[in-house]
């Protein structure tokens, strides 16, 4: 069966700065509340995929490489291709996914939802053109030991700014579209984050924001903060002031709410300078940021999946670049239909 793992659902918050000069950058947080297993890796251009559905399954040869962060090796949670595309998994428990019998449209298991993006698009407006065509249907399944689907939404942003979140709802594919969608959250679906937001941008947050940890006060706060910090093009200013909003929505490290899986602690963030092609990781168990220069990756055919290994809680300490410092690996295995 498909699956993350007992305790394995992504929770987070996700945030666009748009900057001047094309200074473009997204961050994320990961909210659980037991480790994930995350690790960092170098996946190649040339590739061969599938959507891991069985004998009627999507197929594709990655045309980009990219650096990803893993949910217990099984899936990509997170990532960055050459091409400067970003691709973010998120936990949405309103998610209702389209029953799917492996007949008709090819199936795409959940593990491989970001990945199929950061192999195969180099903008947010082709991937949202290719899933318009509904030539492959997203395929999840119940968690192990649990009566509840892996239910996800997948957020996307790209160098030029442009925003894409797609949602499962109601066994439709949803496609929120525009760059203007700068912030997303857990809950609700994003149509109604979007009037969470307009009723905040009326109170102002100079006057009040929403303090909690709950999915919507995270949004709201985010959505201030992304805005109101220094809009520049200096690359570290932007950055750290990107820092500080994705750790202004994080959930302190032991914080955990019972039934509510989107509200836990933090796990990691990161934080993806699209310019310069710059991938940071912080761990909320390490003391130091470290950034993955992808310029100086080999991303050719042929050049093999490399790995840096986080360890458990990702508490392992690194320091500065750490391209450099992948080790060659065999490919993980995408989780998919049992």
């Amino acid at each position: 069966m498909l699956a993350f793992g007992v305790a394995a659902a992504e929770a987070c918050t996700r945030v666009v700065y748009l900057g001047p000069e094309g200074r473009i950058i997204t961050a994320r947080s990961m909210d659980w509340r037991t480790d994930i297993g995350s690790n960092l890796w170098i996946l190649p251009r040339g590739v061969e995929r599938n959507g891991e559905t069985g004998p009627n399954t999507l197929s594709w040869t990655a045309r980009y490489g990219s650096v990803v962060a893993t949910a217990y090796d099984i899936a990509s949670a997170d990532g960055l291709n050459e091409a400067g595309l970003s691709a973010n998994l998120l936990w949405l428990a309103e998610s209702e996914y389209a029953q799917w019998d492996g007949t008709g449209a090819p199936g795409l298991a959940i593990s491989l939802w970001a990945q199929y993006m950061l192999d195969n698009f180099a903008t947010v407006a082709e991937a949202v053109e290719d899933a318009r065509r509904g030539e492959y249907v997203v395929v999840s399944d119940a968690m192990p030991g649990e009566d509840r689907l892996a239910t996800l939404h997948l957020s996307m942003s790209d160098a030029t700014g442009d925003s894409a979140i797609f949602e499962y709802v109601g066994g439709e594919l949803i496609i929120h579209h525009s760059r203007d969608y700068q912030v997303m959250t857990n809950s609700p679906t994003f149509d109604r984050q979007l009037a969470l937001a307009e009723y905040w941008s009326e109170v102002g947050g100079t006057v009040m924001l929403p303090g909690t940890n709950r999915a919507a006060d995270r949004f709201a706060r985010a959505s201030f903060y992304v805005t109101a910090i220094p809009q520049t093009e200096d690359q570290r200013d932007a950055t750290a002031s990107m820092f500080g909003v994705i750790r202004n929505v994080s959930v302190p490290y032991g914080i955990t709410t019972e039934d509510q899986p989107n509200i836990s602690s933090t796990r990691w963030r990161t934080v993806v300078d699209h310019k310069d092609q710059l991938y940071y990781f912080e761990s909320a168990l390490s003391p130091n940021v470290f950034w993955v220069d992808l310029k100086e990756i080999d991303f050719s055919e042929g050049s093999g999946a490399r790995a840096l290994m986080l360890g458990p809680d990702q508490a392992r300490t690194f320091s500065g670049e750490v391209s450099g410092q992948f080790e060659p690996a065999p490919a993980f295995a995408f989780l998919g239909l049992h």
